[in-house]
């Protein structure tokens, strides 16, 4: 089962979070070989995404310590409308398991200072 995380992004502004999959003992889980890919929707049944990061852009895994580090830059985050959304983080073992790390909303504030 998921883990429910709520959290903000400030638009214009870089984005990270950082999330740990561990095993019921809090000890990491070693991720190697595993993908991943987190989005983010205005509902979680609208059809497209207003931000995908995955392992190839914006997520970095570092098997041994089950990490998923995430970041995404000042310009993606300029392109969310300020408001409420859904989210997820999923990963996918080498085995093609697929489980739901994280889950939750993301409030994304608006940004005052433009250029």
């Amino acid at each position: 089962m998921a883990v429910t995380y709520n959290t903000t992004i400030d638009q214009g502004a870089d984005w990270y979070i950082t999330f740990i999959y561990e095993n019921p003992n809090g000890t990491p889980v070693n991720v190697t070989g595993y993908t991943a890919a987190l989005q983010i929707r205005t509902s979680p049944l609208a059809k497209t995404a207003v931000l995908t990061l995955t392992n190839t852009s914006g997520i970095t895994i570092t098997a041994n310590t089950g990490t998923f580090a995430c970041h995404a830059t000042n310009v993606q985050t300029t392109a969310i409308t300020n408001g409420k959304y859904a989210y997820d983080l999923e990963i996918t073992s080498p085995g093609g398991v697929v489980t739901r790390l994280v889950q939750g909303t993301i409030e994304v504030t608006p940004q005052v200072t433009r250029t």
